[in-house]
């Protein structure tokens, strides 16, 4: 077991801590090193004090073809919000580039947008192509593919660069899952989630994994909130901690816990 230790980047609307990344703009080489090379996922605490821009990740295809990399699917699950809280999350309808060009031009492309109103423990699956945006008073757990690539399509007059012709290239007009609290496990075709509740004592292996080390073996227990011994190690909230596939995980105390792993 490895506890890691978060990369702090300072942003416009708050901050991201990119707590579980070899990603080279983030990279944990302790980390790195654990796992035995580059993991498939990225994992950050977003703290948005206010509210993002409104963004598009490409798919696989689309990354590879614009940058050369991989696609971003993410998810969010909400850690804290504000009373009023709210997220951008997906179109209202499908629309022309026509008429998203237009409304990007004429400042007002939040009349296409869902606006969703989210509290603590909710759940919002953001597959690439899904427009989106985080509102202010969020503190948020991302899971996502191990992809640094977001397409700005709108930044609500702040000036920052903007990348219009390749996010609307990526927009996919799908239909969006319901924003709800979170169901106790998750799963896509790149990441799993799986809530785990500890009152006493809980005692699992990792994985039954026993060929040779691949980095996508490795699994991550994120703590939600509580605290306790995990492994013979103090563990609090919003601490995360790597695991080899032979090993097992132990936890004593009052936690909350939330398991990741890549999809197989």
């Amino acid at each position: 077991m490895y506890r890691l230790k978060a990369i702090k980047s300072e942003k416009v609307w708050g901050y991201e801590l990119w707590i579980a990344s070899t990603h080279p703009n983030g990279l944990q080489e302790d980390f790195k090193e654990y796992a035995g090379g580059d993991y498939p996922l990225l994992v950050k605490i977003i703290q948005a004090d206010d509210t993002l821009s409104v963004q598009v990740h490409p798919d696989d295809e689309l990354a590879q073809k614009f940058e050369g990399g991989s696609g971003k699917t993410e998810c969010w699950f909400i850690l804290g919000a504000n009373k009023d809280a709210r997220l951008i999350y997906g179109m209202n309808g499908e629309h022309s580039e026509k008429e998203l060009r237009a409304a990007i031009n004429e400042n007002r492309l939040e009349d296409f947008m869902n606006s969703v109103p989210v509290k603590k423990g909710d759940f919002a699956y953001i597959p690439a192509g899904t427009v989106h945006a985080i509102g202010g008073g969020l503190r948020i757990l991302e899971v996502q593919q191990s992809s640094d690539i977001t397409y700005r399509l709108y930044d609500w007059g702040r000036g920052r660069e903007c990348h219009v012709d390749k996010g609307i290239a990526c927009i996919k007009n799908q239909q969006s899952r319901k924003v709800e609290s979170f169901r106790g496990a998750f799963s896509c075709p790149y990441f799993t989630l799986e809530e785990i509740f500890v009152d006493g004592k809980f005692t699992a292996p990792v994985s039954v994994r026993t060929e040779s080390q691949d980095p996508a073996d490795t699994v991550l227990y994120f703590v939600i909130e509580g605290s306790g011994l995990l492994n013979d190690r103090r563990a609090s909230a919003e601490e995360i901690f790597a695991f080899g596939p032979n090993e097992r995980i132990v936890a004593e105390g009052k936690f909350l816990l939330m398991r990741i792993a890549v999809a197989r």
